[in-house]
């Protein structure tokens, strides 16, 4: 169970990195500045010059990073920092996918074998229960990388730049600083955890029976998985961009000049 589930969360994250990393600059952008304002924006590395507008004139500098879209996003990264910046937060994401995965799937075919016998085995709660917990441990395990991960992915820094600001809010505010966003992404997992496999068990149920199969097919279980995962990602957005303003606010200061 711990090596399937592994291998598949590498092959995973190898083909999604690039997506995962346009959602969160999408997400973290910030909302238009204020008509007749200028601001000078700092994230504590470099300063950044901002819109300033004046009535209904265009504004005279425009503010570097902003998307307007996913396509507009992937075509600005490429063009401005390369190709490779798509891949960025992989290593992390990498060493995040092992401890997860084992913990999540392991734990969730563990804790479904010992509900199927204290609830009978056609209960309705099992997927329901055991992906609550499942997920609900892993996230606790990993929320510390992340962390790292989104700031790896929401502004381009080397590793010695990303251990300076991770060992300054350290010190400056304890350990506990690393578990920020830890909340939002509990929220943001556990519901679509119990989701994603309540719904994945019924579709699956409900296809083989239609197509009289004992044993769901690789067509059934892609289905299956797409549909329930479709649907629970929805749901759970709002909790995933509160999740990314929550740990990107981790490194970031805005003075007003």
């Amino acid at each position: 169970q711990a090596v399937a589930s592994c291998c598949g969360a590498l092959i995973t994250s190898l083909f999604v990195t690039p997506l995962d990393v346009i959602k969160t600059r999408l997400q973290a952008q910030s909302n238009p500045f204020p008509k007749g304002k200028c601001f000078v924006y700092s994230n504590g590395l470099m300063d950044h010059i901002c819109v300033c507008e004046n009535g209904d004139s265009k504004a005279w500098y425009k503010k570097p990073g902003h998307f307007k879209g996913t396509l507009d996003a992937f075509v600005k990264i490429t063009q401005i920092e390369g190709m490779k910046s798509l891949w960025s937060g992989l290593p992390p994401t990498l060493i995040m996918a092992l401890p997860t995965t084992v913990i999540y799937f392991t734990c969730y075919d563990q804790l479904c074998e010992a509900l199927k016998d204290r609830l009978g085995k056609d209960d309705e709660r099992i997927p329901v229960l055991a992906g609550s917990l499942s997920r609900f441990g892993s996230v606790t395990m990993v929320s510390p990388l992340e962390l790292i991960r989104t700031r790896m992915q929401y502004r381009k820094l080397s590793y010695k730049q990303l251990y300076l600001c991770v060992s300054t809010k350290v010190a400056a505010d304890g350990w506990l600083s690393l578990w920020r966003g830890w909340s939002s992404t509990v929220l943001r997992d556990v519901p679509f955890s119990a989701m994603y496999w309540y719904n994945y068990e019924r579709f699956k149920k409900m296809m083989c029976k239609e197509f009289s199969v004992h044993e769901p097919t690789f067509l059934i279980a892609f289905t299956s998985g797409a549909a329930s995962g479709s649907i629970a990602a929805v749901i759970t957005l709002p909790f995933d961009v509160v999740k990314t303003h929550r740990q990107t606010e981790l490194w970031e200061s805005e003075t007003l000049k």
